[in-house]
């Protein structure tokens, strides 16, 4: 299973993050300490209270580096869970899924640590009538991510980009000479 969000390639994205990670040397340390054959069976847990985000995007690190891993996801992204939450288990080459794994945790913690901070706002505007919008304020290249991880934890998404909606700030009115020509 490949993980789909609309305009966001899970496929480049996965390459790119393998190969910054990997750069022409390959994961050196497994490689020289790990038995080739060797196989390896992990659970991926929380280890605080979170809003899930970002498991489907793990896997595809996983299937990656090894296309016969067995990976079962046993949370959705959205899940509230304590801490100690086992989220996935994952069996395969010991090697490929040790080269895998950073790369699947940093994923998992960043989408998940927005979600949760999201859900923290959301909570406590609760009952206000207010409703919680996200912002274009994203890392580069991550922005349908941190914006998938926003609406998990419950906001809604303002705009995509510049090219979506129009939003005169500051710095438009300071250029165009006022409020009025801007």
């Amino acid at each position: 299973m490949t993980f789909v969000l609309d305009g966001f390639n899970t496929d480049a994205f996965v390459t790119a993050t393998l190969a910054e990670d990997l750069g022409e040397g390959g994961d050196v340390t497994s490689a020289a300490v790990i038995p080739a054959g060797a196989r390896f069976a992990a659970v991926m847990d929380s280890r605080d209270a979170i809003i899930v985000c970002g498991l489907e995007i793990a896997a595809a690190f996983f299937r990656r580096m090894d296309p016969d891993a067995a990976i079962e996801l046993l949370v959705a992204d959205g899940a509230q869970v304590p801490p100690g939450t086992a989220l996935m288990r994952i069996t395969g080459g010991a090697r490929a899924l040790l080269t895998a794994e950073r790369s699947a945790l940093n994923t998992v913690q960043h989408l998940s640590g927005i979600a949760t901070l999201t859900r923290a706002y959301v909570d406590r505007i609760a009952g206000t009538g207010a409703t919680l919008l996200d912002t274009r304020k994203t890392i580069p290249g991550l922005r349908r991510l941190e914006k998938y991880a926003t609406r998990t934890g419950g906001a809604k998404n303002h705009r995509m980009g510049l090219w979506d909606a129009a939003m005169i700030k500051d710095n438009h009115v300071a250029v165009a000479g006022g409020v009025g020509p801007a």
